[in-house]
Protein backbone atom coordinates (compact mmCIF):
# COMPACT_ATOMS: atom_id res chain seq x y z
CA UNK A 1 0.00 0.00 0.00
CA UNK A 2 1.48 3.46 -0.63
CA UNK A 3 1.47 5.91 2.08
CA UNK A 4 2.33 9.41 2.49
CA UNK A 5 1.96 10.75 5.54
CA UNK A 6 3.06 14.64 6.49
CA UNK A 7 3.59 16.23 9.63
CA UNK A 8 4.82 19.38 10.83
CA UNK A 9 2.19 21.89 10.23
CA UNK A 10 1.22 24.07 13.13
CA UNK A 11 0.30 27.96 14.20
CA UNK A 12 3.02 30.16 13.35
CA UNK A 13 3.81 34.39 13.59
CA UNK A 14 4.39 35.83 10.64
CA UNK A 15 8.03 36.08 10.49
CA UNK A 16 8.58 32.29 12.22
CA UNK A 17 9.87 29.22 10.27
CA UNK A 18 8.42 25.56 9.93
CA UNK A 19 9.44 22.25 8.86
CA UNK A 20 7.12 19.84 7.23
CA UNK A 21 8.01 16.08 6.83
CA UNK A 22 6.79 13.30 4.40
CA UNK A 23 7.37 9.98 5.33
CA UNK A 24 6.38 7.79 2.86
CA UNK A 25 6.36 3.93 2.16
CA UNK A 26 4.95 1.42 -0.11
CA UNK A 27 6.93 2.33 -3.15
CA UNK A 28 10.71 2.99 -4.23
CA UNK A 29 11.33 6.34 -2.63
CA UNK A 30 14.44 7.08 -4.21
CA UNK A 31 12.97 6.37 -7.55
CA UNK A 32 10.65 8.99 -7.84
CA UNK A 33 10.50 12.67 -8.04
CA UNK A 34 9.14 14.60 -5.27
CA UNK A 35 6.80 17.80 -4.88
CA UNK A 36 5.12 20.10 -2.19
CA UNK A 37 1.32 21.15 -3.47
CA UNK A 38 -0.76 23.55 -1.00
CA UNK A 39 -4.25 24.89 -1.45
CA UNK A 40 -6.15 28.02 0.46
CA UNK A 41 -9.26 27.41 1.77
CA UNK A 42 -11.66 27.73 -1.41
CA UNK A 43 -8.92 28.13 -3.73
CA UNK A 44 -7.27 25.74 -6.20
CA UNK A 45 -4.20 23.97 -5.38
CA UNK A 46 -0.75 25.70 -6.09
CA UNK A 47 2.66 23.90 -6.64
CA UNK A 48 5.36 24.62 -4.21
CA UNK A 49 8.62 22.97 -4.81
CA UNK A 50 9.78 19.79 -6.21
CA UNK A 51 12.93 18.00 -6.20
CA UNK A 52 14.05 15.58 -8.80
CA UNK A 53 15.43 11.54 -7.69
CA UNK A 54 18.75 12.12 -9.25
CA UNK A 55 20.73 14.21 -11.27
CA UNK A 56 22.14 16.09 -8.07
CA UNK A 57 18.52 16.59 -7.09
CA UNK A 58 17.95 19.17 -9.19
CA UNK A 59 15.36 21.30 -7.04
CA UNK A 60 12.19 23.89 -8.28
CA UNK A 61 10.31 26.43 -6.20
CA UNK A 62 7.44 28.43 -7.23
CA UNK A 63 7.55 32.21 -7.13
CA UNK A 64 6.12 32.62 -4.08
CA UNK A 65 8.55 29.79 -2.32
CA UNK A 66 11.96 31.10 -4.08
CA UNK A 67 14.20 31.88 -1.69
CA UNK A 68 12.44 31.59 1.74
CA UNK A 69 11.80 27.77 1.17
CA UNK A 70 13.64 24.60 0.93
CA UNK A 71 12.96 20.84 -0.17
CA UNK A 72 15.47 18.25 0.72
CA UNK A 73 14.91 14.50 0.44
CA UNK A 74 16.56 11.25 2.57
CA UNK A 75 16.38 8.26 0.26
CA UNK A 76 17.38 5.91 3.79
CA UNK A 77 14.71 7.46 5.53
CA UNK A 78 11.97 7.54 2.59
CA UNK A 79 11.43 11.25 3.69
CA UNK A 80 10.87 14.30 2.07
CA UNK A 81 10.98 17.80 3.80
CA UNK A 82 10.19 21.66 3.54
CA UNK A 83 11.90 24.17 5.32
CA UNK A 84 9.85 26.90 5.48
CA UNK A 85 11.23 30.46 6.54
CA UNK A 86 9.90 33.87 6.76
CA UNK A 87 6.34 32.89 6.82
CA UNK A 88 3.96 35.37 5.97
CA UNK A 89 -0.28 35.00 6.47
CA UNK A 90 -0.85 33.98 2.33
CA UNK A 91 1.53 30.52 3.34
CA UNK A 92 -1.57 29.71 5.36
CA UNK A 93 -2.89 26.48 3.50
CA UNK A 94 -3.07 22.52 3.54
CA UNK A 95 0.49 21.13 2.47
CA UNK A 96 0.43 17.98 0.71
CA UNK A 97 3.06 16.53 -0.36
CA UNK A 98 3.15 14.23 -3.60
CA UNK A 99 4.95 11.81 -6.16
CA UNK A 100 5.52 13.24 -9.49
CA UNK A 101 5.03 10.94 -12.88
CA UNK A 102 8.12 12.47 -14.77
CA UNK A 103 9.61 15.92 -15.35
CA UNK A 104 8.13 17.07 -18.66
CA UNK A 105 6.76 19.62 -17.51
CA UNK A 106 9.68 21.69 -16.88
CA UNK A 107 10.46 21.92 -20.39
CA UNK A 108 6.80 22.63 -21.49
CA UNK A 109 5.18 24.73 -19.07
CA UNK A 110 7.98 25.25 -16.66
CA UNK A 111 5.49 24.68 -13.64
CA UNK A 112 3.86 21.32 -12.62
CA UNK A 113 0.11 21.13 -12.54
CA UNK A 114 -2.26 18.45 -10.71
CA UNK A 115 -1.96 15.65 -13.39
CA UNK A 116 1.77 15.78 -12.90
CA UNK A 117 1.28 14.34 -9.91
CA UNK A 118 0.63 10.94 -8.99
CA UNK A 119 0.61 9.50 -5.49
CA UNK A 120 -1.01 12.27 -2.60
CA UNK A 121 -0.75 12.34 1.27
CA UNK A 122 -3.41 13.40 3.26
CA UNK A 123 -2.00 17.27 4.13
CA UNK A 124 -0.92 18.96 6.62
CA UNK A 125 -2.34 22.62 8.36
CA UNK A 126 -0.05 25.72 8.38
CA UNK A 127 -1.72 28.72 9.57
CA UNK A 128 0.32 31.60 9.72
CA UNK A 129 -1.08 34.36 12.09
CA UNK A 130 -0.40 36.69 15.18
Amino acid sequence: EVRLVESGGALVQPGGSLKLSCITSGFAFSDYDMGWVRQVAGKGLEWVSVITSGGGYSTYYSPSAKGRFAISRDNAKNTLYLQMNGLKTEDTAVYYCATLFNMDWVRWRGYPEKDDFGYWGQGTQVTVAS
